[in-house]
């Protein structure tokens, strides 16, 4: 296989003994020519090094650019061995004459000198062609990623001498037959009225050509080629009462410098319809071979879909067997500054809605779940596709890890941090079209969706009720709100089944959070308590190094940053050999024999002090006890004393201030009497002072 471009993308082509196989890097779709099929292969010198074209038995022409000159012998023998084809040297005409010969081939338009080609313009990119005098005039569809885009040919024209045929008119047919010009002609096969539209916002009607659609709406309106549609989605809400219906487009619809690569609809599972396809029996059977009827009815998504997947003739992509923690399958998160929801698909990711992304699994490069940046609550899920473009997917519920790092674990993506192991290696074929899976997931499902509607008509109308109601639990938040700030968690929840369920995990949240911050209670009261005269832990051999060598990285590197410094001497100590690290090792071994040595000595002394202290203590505890003994009974000698003179007593608290009043006596007597019963040193101060005034 090698890196080539195809046209106009980046891709890789694979050729083997079965056909030659493109598969393009930005879409993901893949060109598959089968060995059979080919014609002619043509080698060239192009802008970028050398080309190789290949033309079809039915038309097709296929350019791949990017080659080397050197792989010319290669290329040929492979196609002579296997193909049975001759790879034919053409030059370009590089006079720079404006005059020639026009000749159509297939797909193709090219101009000639000569036998010579100057240019060729592949029809399929022609988006308008309209006709004057002597001139046609060819329009081309923009490429978004080209910095510069050919958007217009004028050819002239000279009139012949041959009656009945116009050269002009002759020349615009042969381009119309093969460009991609939307033309309305006819009716429409169907209108659907006043669709819900996400991207471009607002209400659309929707008329279905047999090559194209037409977006009508009451500012712009769009016309889409049915060969622009490259992938259908059909994405269920989280609330489980709405449908997503998605359109990739490429290229993508444009509005004045906006461009939408998504077409976005959104349904209600409510709403139902009944749908007559503007064509008889005959053509709908003849057409659509059995896959549409003239006459059908069904929800409104599911009809959109229908059509659609008929007329396009695209799978539809639908989530596979993801779920959730809230049961659904698609996480709410925020990408940008807008919060939306991310589907996991069987081949890939996409975000709706604002704006679109679609990531498949075969582009990335490696995914990342990273904490979040303002609340532990919550996490980022980061993908990294091999192109190095990042997608970051934030403020996730904590609660939805679990469920989507088995996701990307069983689907085998590399996770950032941890490596990719033995067994890990992605299990799917580089060159597989995402689109064209043997298994129909969307059938799948529709048929699943029909036995449940069978089994629900028998049954009574009032039970199918209770179970949709039971599905969507808008008190949810509420719960939560409750649960976060554990201030009242048991007024959110109520006497339901659901509920309780809720109420049950949150004792088991408390205990965690106690048992969590104990230790760390522990480890303060340690530190605080740690004694600074004792000796300090021995150094490893890595820190030693680096005390020693922190000044000569300082000055190699002038204005190192600290933790560039670090990082640094990390890559030094790695790289250095073992006889080196020995010896460091050795001077690590010797501190830590100092250090048990000396923490001996500390033990034996600290031992000695601390039955000294313990003397200490108890003396203290003998003489306060014999104080409070002396205190007491001089409180009782001046108790009775004031009880003989109260109406001095009296008097002199008469003429207390309003401060001494507040500070001393602002509890009652009973509450005085409480405190100096069980306290007979806080009663002290009271005593006292009633001795003195009596005294006085």
């Amino acid at each position: 296989y090698q890196e080539v471009k195809g046209s106009m993308n980046d891709g890789r082509l694979r050729l083997s003994r079965q056909g030659v196989i493109f598969k393009n890097s930005k879409t993901g779709k893949v060109d598959n020519i089968q060995a059979s099929e080919l014609a002619e292969g043509v080698w060239r010198r192009v802008a970028l090094g050398h080309g190789l074209k290949l033309l079809t038995k039915n038309g097709h022409v296929y350019k791949y650019d990017g080659f080397r000159e050197s792989e010319f012998d290669k290329l040929s023998d492979f196609f002579k061995a296997h193909y049975r084809l001759e790879l034919a040297e053409k030059d370009l005409c590089v006079k720079g004459w404006n005059w020639g010969t026009v000749r159509f081939g297939g797909q193709l338009l090219s101009f000639d000198i000569g036998e010579q080609p100057v240019f060729e313009i592949p029809l399929s990119n022609v988006s308008q062609c309209t006709t004057g005098k002597n001139e046609v005039t060819l329009e081309f569809h923009q490429n978004d990623d080209a910095e510069v885009s050919l958007m217009e040919v004028r050819f002239y024209v000279p009139p012949t001498q041959e009656d009945g045929v116009d050269p002009v008119e002759a020349f615009a047919q042969n381009v119309l037959s093969k460009a991609d010009v939307i033309q309305a002609t006819g009716d429409a096969i169907c209108i659907f009225r006043e669709l819900q539209c996400l991207t471009p916002r607002g209400r659309y009607d929707i008329r279905i050509y047999p090559t194209f659609l037409h977006l009508h709406g009451k500012t712009f309106d769009y016309k889409i080629p049915h060969t622009t549609v490259l992938r259908l989605f059909l994405l269920p809400h989280k609330d489980q009462r709405q449908m997503f219906f998605v359109i990739s487009l490429d290229p993508p619809i444009k509005q004045g410098q906006t461009r939408y690569h998504f077409l976005i609809l959104l349904f209600s599972k409510d709403e139902d319809i009944s749908l007559t396809l503007n064509m008889n029996e005959e053509e709908v059977e003849k057409r659509f071979e059995g896959r549409l009827t003239k006459n059908m009815s069904g929800s409104l998504y599911e009809m959109v879909s229908r059509v659609m997947k008929a007329l396009v003739n695209r799978k539809i992509t639908v989530p596979g067997n993801f779920q959730g923690h809230s049961g659904a399958q698609c996480i709410t998160c925020s990408y940008k500054a807008s919060s939306g929801l991310l589907s996991p698909l069987e081949r890939g990711f996409i975000y709706v809605h604002k704006p679109p992304v679609h990531i498949r699994f075969d582009e990335i490069s490696f995914v990342n779940f990273a904490r979040g940046t303002t609340t532990t609550r919550s996490f980022d899920f980061e993908i990294e596709t091999k192109q190095g473009t990042q997608y970051t997917f934030s403020s996730i519920e904590r609660e939805e890890y679990g469920k989507l790092f088995d996701f990307v674990n069983a689907k085998k993506l590399n996770i950032k941090n941890r490596g990719l192991k033995e067994g890990m290696k992605q299990s799917y074929d580089e060159y597989a079209d995402s689109d064209e899976d043997q298994h129909d997931a969307y059938l799948e499902r529709m048929k699943e969706e029909g036995k449940i509607r069978e089994e629900n008509a028998n049954d009574s109308s009032d039970g199918s009720g209770e179970e949709t109601d039971e599905s969507f639990n808008p008190g949810e938040e509420d719960d939560d709100v409750a649960e976060e700030f554990d201030s009242n968690a048991s007024a959110s929840s109520s006497s339901g089944d659901g509920d309780s369920d809720r109420d049950e995990k949150k004792p088991a949240k408390k205990a965690k959070i106690v048992k969590d911050r104990k230790p760390r209670k522990k480890q303060l009261e340690s530190k605080k308590g740690k004694d600074p005269n004792a000796p300090k832990r021995p150094m490893s051999a890595y820190m030693l190094w680096l005390n020693a060598n922190r000044e000569k990285i300082k000055s190699d590197h002038p204005g190192i940053s600290i933790t560039d410094l670090s990082k640094k001497a990390g890559e030094l100590w790695k790289a250095m050999s073992k006889e080196k690290k020995e010896e460091w090792d050795r001077k690590a071994e010797d501190a830590r024999r100092d250090y048990e040595k000396a923490m001996k000595e500390y033990s034996v002394g600290s031992k000695s002090e601390s039955s000294r202290a313990e003397r200490s203590k108890k003396k203290k505890k003998k003489q306060e006890k014999q104080m409070k003994g002396k205190v007491e009974k001089k409180g009782a000698a001046s108790k009775s004393s004031s009880s003989t003179k109260s109406p001095a007593k009296n008097m002199s608290e008469s003429f207390k201030s309003k401060e001494f009043v507040s500070s001393d006596e602002s509890s009652s007597g009973e509450s005085k009497k409480e405190d100096s019963e069980e306290e007979g040193v806080a009663s002290l101060p009271a005593s006292s002072e009633e001795s003195a005034s009596g005294s006085d």
